[in-house]
């Protein structure tokens, strides 16, 4: 794979931009970091066939629905299926938020970094089919 320093990237944005897009492995270096660039729709792919992120499970109980995501604190309720999903939509992006803001320095929630990029790179249609076991 090639990593390109900081200065050769920006010198050569434009085809590397160009070689991620093609789905072609590139990176920068940087004070000896490495990041890699990768194209939306794979990233967004990749993180959704991910063993580590659990799927939300629905229960309907006591007139309503449930959705919650296991191992985490992301719950909601509705009055039925569709009510219940849309506010899960809405509890993972406030997760999200937090967790860049604060709770990705906290132990018991770092490992949600795969969540977290995937709910960051999903509409709420792609998260709400997502809840509903389709395709995220």
């Amino acid at each position: 794979m090639t990593f390109l320093s900081y200065t050769d990237t920006r010198n050569r944005l434009r085809e590397v931009l160009d070689t991620a897009d093609g789905g072609v492995p590139i990176g920068v270096e940087r004070h000896g970091h490495r990041v890699v660039l990768l194209d939306l729709a794979r990233l967004h792919e990749l993180l959704a066939d991910s063993p580590r992120l659990r799927r939300p499970e629905a229960i309907a109980e006591a007139g309503g629905w449930s959705v919650f995501l296991p191992d985490t604190p992301i719950a909601a309720d509705g009055a039925d299926l569709d009510d219940a999903t849309e506010e899960f939509v809405v509890a993972l992006r406030e997760y999200a938020q937090d967790w860049v803001e604060r709770l990705r320095f906290a132990p018991n929630h770092a490992q949600h970094w795969p969540l977290v990029h995937f709910v960051s790179l999903s509409s709420d249609a792609d998260l709400a089919a997502w809840v509903r076991g389709g395709e995220g």
